[in-house]
């Protein structure tokens, strides 16, 4: 956790927050996991912002095939997420049960 939300001159939701200190892909499994995990420990006092989605798919093309002959299926969805990009916010709890959840999704 990288102290109270505050991001530039954007509006934030939450008072606390979880933001990115490095470039990342993160796919939408994973967005969905970390907001199960936060909200299973939030209970039902305070309330969870996800503020990325994943809109990049990434496709894979199949092992052993030739050069040509079009694209690969589609595999997943990533979101780019860039340095200082803020990620789950949350308010209405208390910051040892914010720091708890936070400290879980990481």
């Amino acid at each position: 956790m990288k102290g109270i939300s505050y991001q530039g001159s954007r509006f934030c939701f939450g008072r606390y927050a979880l933001q990115a200190l490095e470039l990342v892909w993160i796919t939408s499994r994973q967005i969905g996991a970390g907001h199960r995990v936060m909200k299973r420990n939030v209970h039902h006092g305070g309330k969870l912002w996800v503020r990325i989605f994943p809109g990049e798919p990434v496709t894979v093309r199949p092992i052993e095939t030739r050069m040509g002959s079009g694209k690969g299926s589609l595999e997943y969805w990533v979101a780019v997420v860039k340095i200082d990009r803020i990620l789950y916010e949350m308010s209405g709890v208390a910051e040892n049960i914010a720091r708890k959840a936070i400290s879980i999704v990481m």
